[in-house]
């Protein structure tokens, strides 16, 4: 997309680094990008993202004009694997959720190594690497072009050792850098409410607003609240990334849940019938929101607190 390119081009998406004390400006950036519209925010994090990880796992630099996406989708089947063969790595197999299949110029990818998720920086543009046609069918982020991609012994670069992209501190801070996005984007689907709601006296328009004021205003808390325990324990030396995580984005994602459904019910069917932008901003919110795993997520969270101290 057109506009993502220009931000690239511009240095736009040079965004200070998780942990490193400006966390809550990295993820407000995000934030205001997918409120301006949901798939360029999704392509800008997960540019932003690759830079994180190959800064903290040692990967080469992303030079100007590059743009990275993070294919670490790990599905049973198809799977890609990765070979090594005289101290060259190569990969082989099929990719599932590529987003920005056809526009990324570089990629992280997940392959496995005897089995084990490993980190693997990938050239988009070398022979062997094959966009799969029409495989991408969403009508909600359709421009993200999450297509699968086909590798045929494409050479590619270890980043850090087997199992670091999973194990890593920075993991789950990149994992409330999507939440921030999801947030953005529920914002932006508030504000034909909020303008609404302004020359109205309608008691439930005002009751529906004063709901989604509420939950974003909690998730806006909760995100400044997590940036600044990420920069005090950048490398999760108390052992509450994870956590804190997972506490985020189901915080985040009900309250952008509850917008998406309140705003439906206090404005009806006009704006998404007759208001190209919103109808494109729900839809592809109400995808993106689904990188959450819903209640897997919080049974995992529910593990963690039923052996942890309590938030009270």
């Amino acid at each position: 997309m057109k506009r993502l390119h220009t931000l690239l081009d511009a240095g736009g998406l040079y965004l200070p680094l998780p942990g490193g004390g400006a966390t809550a400006a990295r993820w407000t950036s995000l934030a205001e990008l997918t409120r301006e519209n949901v798939v360029l925010g999704r392509m800008a994090e997960a540019h932003t993202d690759a830079v994180a990880i190959l800064t903290e796992l040692d990967g080469p630099d992303p030079e100007p004009g590059q743009l990275w996406g993070v294919w670490a989708a790990e599905p049973p089947q198809p799977v890609v694997n990765a070979s090594e063969h005289v101290g060259i790595w190569t990969l082989t197999g099929r990719k599932l959720w590529c987003s920005g299949a056809n526009t990324c110029t570089h990629a992280l990818i997940t392959a496995l190594v005897d089995g084990v998720p490993s980190l693997f920086a990938v050239e988009l543009g070398l022979p062997g690497v094959h966009p799969v046609p029409d495989s991408w069918k969403a009508v909600g982020m359709a421009e993200s072009d999450s297509s699968a991609v086909d590798f045929d012994m494409v050479p590619a670069i270890p980043v850090g050792t087997a199992g670091d992209y999973l194990s890593r501190p920075g993991f789950w801070h990149g994992a409330i850098g999507v939440a921030a996005c999801w947030y953005g984007g529920a914002c932006g689907v508030a504000d034909p409410l909020y303008d609404k709601a302004a020359s109205s006296e309608d008691p439930y328009v005002l009751a529906h607003l004063g709901a989604v004021d509420a939950a974003l205003a909690a998730a806006r808390n909760a995100l400044a609240v997590a940036a600044a325990e990420v920069d005090a324990d950048p490398f999760d030396e108390n052992a509450e990334a994870m956590q804190r995580a997972l506490r985020v984005r189901a915080i985040v994602e009900r309250a952008a849940t509850e917008t998406l459904d309140r705003v439906g019910r206090a404005l009806g069917a006009a704006p998404l019938c007759r208001d190209a932008a919103h109808a494109a901003r729900v839809a592809d919110l109400t995808v993106y929101l689904r990188q959450s795993h819903a209640e897997k997520d919080l049974a995992e969270l529910g593990r963690i607190a039923a052996k942890g101290k309590r938030p009270w």
